[in-house]
């Protein structure tokens, strides 16, 4: 019998069988149904409701109101604090003006300059991880809200330069991708010295997703698996760092230095000398973040909560008088307007999104990012290069979803600012004061 022939579905085609495909699941976003999801659907962390309400804002723009979608129910962490409720003529009109620009270089250098129109970019996620089309939704929704995305550690896809001014090139261990020409197309560049997900281990990816295309770009042999070290072997002191930065700052006179971090216990210390060393920005990722093909013992047992981190480091560079400038991001577990509020308040001035943006996507966070047995990745076409499934996700479809699901956490932002009195999110940065755990007490 003779192979049927690929053809390329409609974009059409793929939004309706993804409906399809989530059938109930999907179908519970809505409050004309009384269908339940099963209990088999997301996890403590990523609960049903915040999937489904992830769902929800992707394709209304809104936060829906028949769903939690605030909090998950892990027990601990941003699920166990929340804003005090302030008298009602403490709140600011419905209708009020609210700032959540986040300027990004604060060094007072001839460097770059720039000011995103919301307190949040996305995360690093690499060709490889995921495949090119992922990567220009991100893209693409980053340069409509004005905001950035990062590339991760998987090199630089030439459709990327489409969106040059809005896309972080990362510089990890393996140096994967590392280029002169996307170093220096790049506003930001960010060397990636540790995941929260899994911090001392490195990147990993399977011999079963690095294929020809991803090889090419990664300059590796095709379905061979890759691992990128830990730490950076050049690199054991501040003066090393130093050394690092200035080598990128000469690459590109123009570009800002990110630096991300894990979150080992003198946490503080190493942001601290990464300012010293010549960072703008200064990338905590906490554990509890990463994909499915992050292990789960990493996840939950190496690296500081990002909760915990952030007010230690904010503390810490307050007290030797740089607080101000520099800009904190923090990652690893943050999921929702009310995370990205919640770690400002501990001492952040911004966050960094990755799952959720897969979320808002269609993933169902199954686990099965490194694809099985088969080794294809995510059957919803997400974490995959897989030439068959990619085409699940369309780039124009995709970013009009991230746009969507941006639209419904800025509202939700302004909303919480609106509540406590706030006219810009600059406000918010450290205000320990306004939240509490649920269980009683100051945070």
């Amino acid at each position: 019998m003779a192979k049927k022939e690929w053809k390329k579905p409609s974009p059409k085609l793929l939004e309706k069988t993804l409906h399809l495909m989530h059938d109930g699941f999907h179908q519970r976003a809505f409050p004309d149904t009384a269908y339940d999801l099963p209990e088999a659907l997301g996890d403590a962390r990523w609960t049903d409701e915040l999937i489904t309400s992830a769902w929800y804002m992707a394709e209304t723009g809104e936060c829906p109101d028949h769903l939690n979608y605030k909090t998950g129910r892990s027990g601990g962490g941003f699920d166990k604090l929340e804003f005090k409720e302030l008298p009602e003529d403490q709140h600011l009109a419905d209708d009020a003006e609210i700032d959540i620009t986040l300027e990004l270089n604060r060094r007072g250098d001839e460097r770059h300059k720039r000011t995103i129109d919301i307190p949040w970019y996305g995360g690093g996620m690499s060709y490889g991880s995921v495949s090119v089309n992922v990567m220009m939704s991100r893209a693409l929704n980053a340069k409509k809200w004005n905001t950035l995305m990062s590339t991760g550690e998987g090199g630089y896809p030439p459709q990327l330069y489409e969106c040059a001014d809005h896309v972080i090139t990362q510089v990890a261990t393996g140096y994967f991708g590392v280029e002169e020409k996307s170093i220096q197309a790049a506003p930001i560049v960010e060397f990636k010295y540790a995941q929260g997900a899994k911090p001392g281990l490195g990147g990993h990816l399977l011999a079963t997703k690095a294929g020809e295309e991803v090889a090419k770009m990664r300059g590796s042999v095709p379905f061979v698996s890759l691992f990128s070290p830990f730490p950076f072997h050049s690199t054991y002191s501040v003066e090393d760092h130093m050394k690092h930065l200035d080598w990128m700052k000469t690459v590109n006179p123009n570009a800002m230095m990110s630096v991300k971090v894990s979150t080992p216990h003198d946490v503080d210390m190493v942001a601290v000398g990464s300012y010293y060393a010549g960072a703008h920005i200064i990338h905590l990722d906490g554990g509890f973040g990463g994909t499915g093909a992050a292990p789960e013992i990493a996840k939950k047992n190496i690296a500081m909560p990002i909760e915990l981190a952030i007010p230690k480091v904010h503390k810490f560079m307050q007290m030797e008088g740089i607080r101000d400038n520099v800009t904190l991001i923090a990652s690893g577990g943050v999921r929702t307007a009310d995370d990205i509020a919640k770690a400002i308040a501990l001492g952040a001035d911004g966050c960094v999104l990755g799952t959720s943006d897969l979320v808002a996507m269609g993933c169902t966070r199954c686990s099965n990012c490194e694809g099985g047995p088969s080794g294809r990745g995510c059957p919803w076409g997400l974490t995959t290069t897989d030439a068959e499934l990619q085409e699940w996700v369309q780039q124009a479809w995709g970013a009009d979803r991230l746009d969507k699901y941006y639209t419904a956490l800025s509202k939700r932002l302004k909303q919480i600012l609106r509540q406590l009195g706030l006219s810009s999110v600059g406000e918010l940065r450290g205000r320990t004061d306004l939240l509490r755990y649920i269980t009683g007490g100051e945070a």
